[in-house]
């Protein structure tokens, strides 16, 4: 079957992604319930993970796809799996009944007080109806086609409607660029952007560079999820094994900034190439070989001049820099952090308190949230 060739080797492009949702799952659990026990009007008692192509529950060579991580991470802490129901989908029959194989195997599952439940159904017209006219519980879904057929705009919505849901998709973005200029595939490719974005994205797309096509369709893709409410969305690209070419991304999306950063993070680890700690939002197998290219793209020098500018006679604490600044930027906390220690070393601001009155780790000074800095006002 087509939609097991995903399955049938465990390239390293695939366990980083298991690996990313997987610990995503945990920190957004994590942070659900704190906030279920703060305010218990919010949701009921039950945090949900739905993942809508499971597939078989291992590769083949025997690593642990996506199903079994989470399911392993859950089980590992008290409070999660005392919350958690867990839904599985493959419309692939040998699929389910090998995933199913696989959950059994796992140690200590019946501490689980919700046993995990595997479907065998079509992903389509009907899931996301039952979805849409459902209030679910907090959730996380992670939707990992093999192509495109059964995502859409409509179904990432019918799950992030809802308090405290979240969306991982698989965009796989060689077969959706190639089905935008296919008149076969039409109606999927309007279910994925929307008709009027796909008919504009088709007469654009001619013509244009590799580069600049990506960006497009991922930038259209990014603006039809924000359209729909997801206010966050961020893309993590995976190269092929020379580096060239981009074989698929991770798109996250959430409506809530604490998600966004918590992902931000995780996706940071995970990029192989970090331009004076800058990350990449990349897995390239071919970073390694290039790294004196990469490094002449200096992005912190880049964040160095923005935060003189964007922030010029203003007086703000380190946290509410980051917070103002960082959302749509490739840039984490720690990269903040660095550049305005550079910029007070160069006495190109203020900071209060100054370093000498500051903590120093590894031998140089820190830049703690509340530390408040003054820019000097623009010159231009």
């Amino acid at each position: 079957m087509v939609d097991n060739k995903f399955f049938e080797e465990s390239r390293e492009q695939s366990l980083i992604k298991a690996t990313i949702v997987a610990k995503y799952f945990w920190a957004w659990a994590k942070v659900i319930i704190g906030a279920m026990r703060k305010y218990p009007e919010l949701s009921r008692d039950k945090i949900a993970y739905v993942d809508l192509f499971a597939g078989p529950g291992r590769y083949k060579d025997g690593s642990a796809s996506t199903p079994i991580l989470v399911l392993k991470k859950a089980i590992e802490d008290g409070e999660i799996r005392e919350r958690l129901v867990t839904i599985f989908n493959d419309k692939n029959e040998g699929n389910k009944r090998s995933l199913e194989n696989e959950i059994q195997r796992i140690p200590n599952l019946r501490l689980l007080k919700y046993q995990p439940q595997v479907l065998n159904e079509e992903v389509g017209d009907k899931i996301v109806q039952n979805l849409e006219q459902a209030k679910i519980v907090p959730t996380l879904c992670f939707v990992d086609p093999w192509g495109y057929k059964g995502l859409s705009l409509r179904l990432v919505n019918s799950v992030l409607k809802d308090w405290g849901c979240d969306c991982v998709f698989f965009f796989n973005y060689n077969r959706i660029s190639m089905g935008l200029s296919n008149a076969f595939v039409v109606e999927h490719m309007n279910a994925l952007f929307g008709q009027e974005r796909a008919d504009n994205l088709r007469d654009r797309l001619e013509g244009m560079e590799p580069f600049e096509r990506e960006m497009t369709i991922v930038n259209e893709l990014s603006l039809a999820l924000k359209e729909l409410g997801g206010e966050y969305v961020l893309p993590f690209c995976f190269k092929n094994e020379r580096g060239v070419r981009t074989s698929h991304h991770l798109i996250f999306v959430s409506k809530h900034v604490r998600g966004y950063e918590i992902m931000k993070e995780i996706m940071a680890e995970y990029s192989t190439n970090k331009d004076q700690g800058v990350p990449s939002f990349e897995y390239n197998p071919a970073d390694e070989r290039y790294q004196l290219l990469f490094e002449l793209t200096r992005p912190l020098d880049e964040l160095v001049r923005m935060l003189c500018d964007d922030f010029a006679g203003k007086t703000v604490s380190m946290k509410k820099i980051y917070e103002e600044h960082h959302v749509g930027k490739p840039y984490i906390k720690r990269n903040y952090k660095e550049a305005l220690v550079r910029l007070e070393e160069e006495k190109k601001i203020v900071a209060s308190p100054p370093a000498e009155k500051r903590k120093k780790r590894y031998g140089r000074v820190t830049f703690a949230d509340g530390v408040k800095v003054t820019f000097p006002i623009s010159k231009d």
